[in-house]
């Protein structure tokens, strides 16, 4: 979909005007993101970053905090216990 909007001179000056649609996407895409309306997975089609770990490294260098809750945390405790109990030592 393409949009057409009006921007103030006195902020499109400020901007690399080569980057102007870029900036206006990422900017729209942090947005949706920290609002919880696209997904880590998301940003990364979007934006088309090669890798999660990619998408991880765009967001922190935008102060978007990732989305990792207590729940996260707990599942991921979890999955580590279990890997620990398969490798039979504790160890991974």
């Amino acid at each position: 979909m393409q949009i057409t909007i009006d921007l103030p001179e006195e902020l499109v000056q400020h901007f690399n005007h080569d980057r102007l649609a870029r900036e206006i996407l990422e900017a729209l895409v942090i947005q949706a993101y920290q609002t919880e309306k696209i997904t880590h997975a998301e940003v990364g089609r979007i934006l088309g970053l090669p890798s999660r770990w990619a998408v991880d490294d765009f967001l922190k260098q935008h102060n978007a905090d990732l989305h990792y809750d207590e729940a996260d945390l707990e599942r991921d405790r979890t999955t580590l216990q279990q890997l620990r109990a398969k490798s039979g030592n504790g160890v991974l």
